[in-house]
């Protein structure tokens, strides 16, 4: 089998073909299939499968990010810790 060289395949009525603008277009225009967007970057899917494998593929860096806790504050410095900290290098003496 040769992984390198898969055609795209339609769902529907079994077409193949080479690039995945060609399946869209077909899909589009064949079947009248409603086409899915990437909501990151708008690239265009005929599966919401492929999507969802895009999303995790190419936008995994940008959760990682959202879900680094070192990012927030630590929820045990009260607000006043926390005022102390960034106004330390201030002087009284006016």
């Amino acid at each position: 089998m040769d992984f390198f060289h898969r055609k795209k395949k339609c769902e529907q009525c079994d077409e193949k073909f080479t690039t995945d603008g060609d399946l869209m277009h077909h899909a589009r225009h064949i079947h009248h299939q409603t086409i899915v967007n990437c909501t990151e970057c708008g690239k265009e899917f005929v599966h919401e499968k492929d999507r969802l494998h895009h999303a995790r593929k190419e936008h995994d860096e940008k959760m990682k990010k959202r879900s680094n806790k070192e990012s927030f504050p630590d929820k045990n410095d009260s607000l006043q810790d926390r005022v102390d900290e960034q106004t330390k290098h201030f002087s009284d003496k006016l």
